[in-house]
């Protein structure tokens, strides 16, 4: 059984950057791809992130991509995720999830999860 904290939410301007933090416990991630996915209020839960068990191959979610950073130390069994030039519609609860394949999914699914983190709040203003 694996467990998954999210930190490092919170309120910032648009335009600023924010930190997520994925610490995990109960056994080792380090051969898990890991990812983070994201809920706004009333709307469906989407991926944001991925990273593999390596930590040498990442994918992002079209919104994202050159301004999200996905990363991972082993030592720490962590995972981070650096949000830059953030917008008012990154506005959301962010998760962290394992997959205990090592292998990123074509097409990323929050029903192929196998754990999942209880969520960091992220408000951004215009």
């Amino acid at each position: 059984q694996v467990q998954l904290v999210e930190s490092g939410g919170g309120l910032v301007q648009a335009g600023g950057s924010l930190r997520l933090s994925c610490a995990a416990s109960g056994r080792t991630i380090s051969a898990y791809a890991m990812y983070w996915f994201r809920q706004a209020p009333g709307k469906e839960r989407e991926f944001v992130a991925a990273i593999s068990g390596s930590g040498g191959i990442t994918k992002y979610a079209d919104s994202v991509k050159g301004r999200f950073t996905i990363s991972r130390d082993m030592t720490k069994n962590t995972v981070y995720l650096q949000m830059n030039t953030l917008k008012p519609e990154d506005t959301a609860v962010y998760y962290c999830a394992a997959d205990v394949r090592v292998i990123l999914l074509p097409s990323p699914r929050a029903s192929a999860m196998d754990y999942w983190g209880e969520g960091t709040l992220v408000t951004v203003s215009s």
